[in-house]
């Protein structure tokens, strides 16, 4: 039964297809990217009404800026538009909205946009939304490390202070619950430098279906197939 099922409290989701999708339909990829936008707010509603408490997606990586200048120029303008936009129905849904990533390489007027959507929703109790923006795996975790580093050699920390614990709690995602299933759409199999740590013990889960066309029943048969896998975490079920 549906109402049976165990709702994983935290989704990740890599968001692909976009540009294959507007290809099969002779649009530009600028196209596949807006629609993959408004597939954003309908899926971030549908996590919201299942019982999700955390969805994080990778809007754009930190390897995303080599693309050609124009696609990478429409995303961002599709983010600016987001971040100003988004303010009205955060406070009606309840949402509290948290940018990851390195914002340093972003536009100021985007950084600005941010912190104002990060600040005015931080009271917010309903679903938490975490958008990755200038993100990669490898340079969070070398950004955290590197805090560590800088700590020690000011005589801050020991070295056997920076345990598996110190450096969640210096990634993006701290404070976070680690990701309890892992969807990729779009039907490539990889994780792409996204949130590897705390990937560790998710469930993967991985579609056809690409971005923009992905629905309340795409989200539906990922958690029927998370319901479906035994979460050892390393261990044995007996």
């Amino acid at each position: 039964m549906a109402d049976e099922r165990k709702i994983p409290a935290h989704v990740a989701i890599i968001m692909d297809g976009n540009g294959r999708w507007a290809k099969k339909r002779g649009l530009p990829r600028t196209a596949g990217h807006a629609q993959g936008a408004r597939t954003v707010e309908k899926i971030l509603e549908d996590a919201d009404h299942m019982g999700i408490r955390y969805l994080t997606v990778y809007a754009f990586s930190t390897e995303n800026w080599s693309r050609p200048d124009s696609e990478v120029k429409s995303l961002m303008n599709l983010l600016r538009t987001y971040m100003k936009t988004s303010l009205a129905k955060c406070a009606k849904n309840n949402v509290r909205i948290r940018v990851i990533g390195d914002k340093s390489r972003l536009d100021d007027d985007l950084i600005r946009s941010i912190d104002n959507l990060e600040r005015e929703t931080a009271g917010n109790t309903g679903i938490s939304f975490q958008i990755a923006i200038n993100y990669g795996a490898r340079d969070e975790i070398a950004r955290a490390v590197r805090k560590g580093a800088e700590a020690v050699r000011a005589g801050e920390l020991d070295p056997s202070d920076l345990t598996e614990e110190w450096i969640s709690d210096h990634l993006d995602t701290a404070g976070l619950p680690d990701p309890d299933l892992l969807i990729r759409t779009g039907g490539e199999q990889r994780i792409s430098n996204f949130l590897l740590w705390q990937l560790a013990y998710a469930e993967l889960y991985y579609c056809d279906t690409a971005w923009p066309d992905f629905d309340k029943e795409d989200l539906e048969k990922a958690i029927d197939a998370f319901n479906r896998r035994e979460r050892r975490y390393g261990g044995v079920i007996e």
